[in-house]
């Protein structure tokens, strides 16, 4: 095997290399997802408990030790809990935004390769074949099998490289776009039921906290 990835050309490197960020990239998200996907039922549940008893700063503190997007929208709507509804809804749309674009962040990137590597693998396809047809063209009609070979093979290592990092790139990202979208439908739910609550059964009177700060996920990779 190694024999014969050694035939692949300077465009297998390029392919390898896309393949190592691929995977790198889908280990990290991968375990972002993960760790943001929470039982938010139960969370929320535990919050609005802690909210009736009026213990907001361990509502607080409970949110900023959970990861997750749905506990950052619970802080949000506990930090802005004083204000009316549009302006409510509002903190919270912003946060969801954000917190869509932490989760959605670098699948671009396995989205590219996934296409790039394919066509990294035709050029060079491309490329050996030319190069075999020149060889023909100029030592024929004594053309040296040896030398054809290797450039045939080059083509073939180079389109085989290319799909075989294209295809699962696609799979992983598929993978991770699922997960994604289990976490925007936890969001939704989990937003509809805060306001639910804040506007509704809310009956905290204390204070709004304005010095605390949203909750940020951290990233595995740096």
């Amino acid at each position: 095997m190694i024999e014969i990835l050694s035939q692949g050309g300077p465009l297998l490197y390029v392919i390898a290399l896309c393949g190592i960020v691929a995977t790198l990239v889908f280990l990290e998200r991968a375990l972002h997802l993960h760790r943001a996907r929470i039982r938010s039922e139960d969370f929320l549940n535990g919050i609005f408990n802690n909210i009736r008893r009026g213990n907001i700063d361990e509502a607080l503190n409970l949110c900023s030790e959970t990861p997750g997007p749905v506990a950052s929208l619970m802080k949000t709507a506990i930090l802005h809990r004083h204000n009316d509804a549009t302006n409510l809804r509002a903190a919270l749309d912003d946060i969801g935004s954000a917190e869509l674009m932490r989760v959605e962040r670098r699948l671009v990137v396995i989205t590219a390769i996934a296409q790039i590597t394919p066509l990294l693998g035709l050029l060079g396809t491309v490329a050996a074949m030319i190069r075999a047809l020149l060889i023909m063209n100029q030592q024929a009609p004594l053309v040296p099998m040896a030398d054809l070979a290797a450039w045939l093979m080059q083509a073939l290592v180079t389109t085989a490289a290319g799909l075989s990092v294209a295809i699962p790139a696609y799979a992983a990202f598929h993978f991770l776009a699922n997960r994604v979208e289990r976490i925007v439908i936890d969001m939704e739910r989990a937003s509809t039921e805060i306001m639910g609550f804040i506007t509704g059964d809310y009956s905290v009177t204390d204070t709004p906290t304005t010095t605390e700060s949203h909750h940020e996920n951290t990233d595995s990779n740096t």
